[in-house]
């Protein structure tokens, strides 16, 4: 889609507090985003890299907690972090039982905002992860939520093949460039699959390898999908392999069409660039994709939480090509950017911009200051 000067401009909602409690008012339910957290740092150089506030609780009320390789510093009591040099500005309000308070970074996407009768939905295009595996990301951070408000590329994948592709038995089984998230959900939804994580896949290509899948004697007949995620060991086998069910007339799926993926503070080679991009050159050909800006995962979305309304809610995030392009051509009521992460409002302000967020804000701790008192907010 494009704009035109008739598209009214985003609202800046920073310092605007009459704006704020006027749009937060206005949705049911936030979406936002799942990604990485920063790596740890040690406490030697903690102060300087967290800032002292946070440094100087004691060491019982700050540790870190790690979860699939991925670590984040919790806090055990609420902090107020002003100026932080990682983080910006963070608020912390504890819940009932005194759970766990946590930082991650603002730098790479915005992070969770809990506001008294909204509700959170969240989606990812990280399609390496299942439901489940989000679920106990999630605990592990001490965030509220159940796997019904978690929607990835690797479930809408799932839901589009058995719900809406329904291919008929015993030729209905996908062939995955990927991990283990989507061997999950396949599974779940009860479709057979071969690759993905199979560890006879996981070498090189040798030259009766050639021979093999020339004669189609390496290709299993039941194979009449291929599906294109985030594949950690991709190789040369998997992708020829992929390639040729693609040219006997497999139907061509992608997980998302991400070029890049924020991770350590630094961009690398996203699921689109790594599996899909590749294959689309090979055979002239481009996959259906089922995550964010795609309204197939937006489709999913409706599909498990059941009667939601489109106008109700609100995309927040802090990437215009997927995160913002999503919630506008999905329909959804509003779009909230978020300036800490990988947009930046020089990018929807130029001339013919391709999509424009309709709120934005510098950091999502800015809508404090939009409830009334007695409200309370929350920023993890």
């Amino acid at each position: 889609m494009s704009t035109s000067s008739s598209t009214p401009s985003p609202i800046h909602l920073t310092n605007n507090p009459t704006g704020i409690k006027a749009f937060i008012d206005q949705f049911d339910s936030f979406t936002t985003i799942i990604t990485k957290e920063l790596p740890p740092a040690s406490d030697q150089d903690s102060k300087a890299y967290y800032g002292p506030a946070i440094m100087s609780l004691k060491a019982q009320e700050r540790r870190w907690r790690c979860y699939d390789g991925e670590v984040c510093l919790v806090l055990t009591r609420p902090v107020l972090v002003l100026a932080c040099p990682v983080f910006h500005q963070l608020l912390f309000f504890p819940c009932q039982s005194a759970p766990v308070a946590i930082i991650a970074s603002i730098q790479l996407t915005p992070p969770l905002l809990i506001i008294p009768g909204k509700r959170i939905i969240f989606v990812t295009n990280n399609s390496t992860k299942s439901r489940a595996d989000y679920k106990t990301k999630l605990d592990a951070m001490s965030i509220p939520c159940t796997v019904d408000e978690i929607f990835g590329s690797a479930y809408s994948s799932a839901i589009y093949i058995s719900r809406i592709l329904r291919p008929t038995p015993p030729t209905n089984k996908v062939f995955i460039l990927g991990e283990a998230g989507i061997e999950s959900e396949l599974a779940l939804a009860g479709v057979p699959f071969t690759g993905g994580t199979d560890a006879s896949f996981q070498r090189g290509m040798t030259p009766a390898d050639f021979g093999a899948i020339a004669s189609g004697a390496a290709l299993d007949p039941h194979v009449s999908i291929v599906l294109a995620g985030l594949d950690y060991h991709v190789n040369y086998l998997k992708l020829a392999l992929a390639h040729a069910y693609l040219r006997r007339g497999a139907t061509f799926l992608a997980t998302n069409a991400d070029s890049t993926l924020p991770s350590a503070g630094a961009l690398f080679p996203g699921a689109g660039a790594v599996t899909s991009a590749p294959l689309a050159y090979m055979t002239g050909k481009q996959p259906v994709v089922l995550g964010k800006p795609s309204l197939k995962l937006l489709d999913a979305v409706e599909e498990g939480l059941g009667g939601v309304q489109r106008g109700r809610i609100c995309m927040v995030g802090d990437r215009l090509d997927t995160d913002i392009r999503f919630g506008v051509e999905g329909g959804l009521g509003g779009t909230l950017a978020v300036l800490t992460g990988v947009s930046r409002r020089e990018e929807w302000e130029v001339e013919g911009a391709v999509v424009r967020p309709g709120w934005f804000v510098d950091g999502l701790a800015d809508l404090r200051a939009g409830l009334g008192d007695g409200e309370s907010v929350s920023y993890r």
